[in-house]
This record gives structure tokens, sequence and C-alpha cells, in this order.
């Protein structure tokens, strides 16, 4: 059955994003949140994110000063090494990478600097939290890329 889901989920993803967008907007909160817990499971059970790395091939995570203050330390160099390296402002006023991939991003789609990542890898791809509901047009943008979002939405809309 989950094979069935995700056989061809980047096509699919595209042809439901409208439908998404309608459930997201339209969801009973608290039966969302209820669910996502299970399906988060669920989806990270099925799914082998080294298999993947989309998130680290193509888009950033945010830069906040306590992730900029771990890695530089984790990395032994200046914070400010770090940033004129890696990262520039982006138009939200974030540090965002410079480049994709992740220059953090081995060959293997490991993360070099996986136990002092940001949050936000940490977090990713929130199907975990209320950011699925809170914040609906990142979980539109994520489910473009994460075969985990993809499948959490289906999953929601098949339990509607």
């Amino acid at each position: 059955m989950a094979e069935d889901l995700l056989h061809n989920w980047q096509k699919k993803s595209a042809d439901h994003q409208k439908e998404y967008k309608k459930y997201l907007h339209r969801a009973d909160k608290n039966k969302v949140l209820k669910a996502l817990p299970a399906l988060h499971v669920e989806a990270v059970d099925k799914i082998d994110c080294l298999q993947c790395a989309n998130c680290c091939k193509n888009y950033s995570p945010r830069f906040k000063t306590p992730d900029i203050k771990r890695i530089a330390k984790y990395l032994q160099i200046k914070e400010s090494d770090l940033i004129n390296t890696y990262l520039h402002i982006d138009e939200d006023g974030d540090y965002v990478l410079k480049m994709k991939p992740c220059p953090f991003l081995g060959a293997d789609n490991f993360c070099s600097i996986y136990e002092a990542r940001p949050s936000d890898c940490r977090r990713f791809p929130y199907t975990d939290e209320d950011v699925v509901l809170k914040r609906q047009s990142l979980t539109l943008k994520n489910s473009s890329f994460c075969p985990i979002v993809y499948f959490v939405l289906e999953k929601l809309i098949q339990q509607k």
C-alpha cells in the first residue's frame, strides 16, 4: 500500500497541490494535530531520508544565532568565518546558505555537522508539528520535494 502511494510521488504531489491547499485551509485542526504524530512515525518508518536528501540538495534552513554559535563551535571556527564562508542574509532577513547543495552534505547523503545541525534541520519536515497547519504555504512547498510531507498529506486526506 505505502509503495503504491509513494510510486511516482513527485508527479502526484504536483497534481494534488490544489487539493492539499483546500484540505489544509478547511481541516479540523484538532483532528489533524491528533493524527500527525502517528502519521509522521509511519512516514519516517517507510521513507529513508538518506536515500533522498532533497531538502539538503535544494533548499536552505534558516541559521539562527544559537545555530551559528553551535555549528561554529562544532567546526572549531569563528562565528564570523562560518557566516562569511557559508551564509548570506535572504529577503526575509534570515541567514541561509549561499550555495546548494548544502556544503555539509556528503556524497553519501550524510550530514557532516549532524550533531550540531540547525534547528530547522532537526525539526524538518515538521510533519509532527502544528507547522503543517500554521504555515500552509511552507507545507505545500515541502510536499513538492519531500516524500514524507507528501505521504502525511495523502494519509490525512484519506482519513477525512
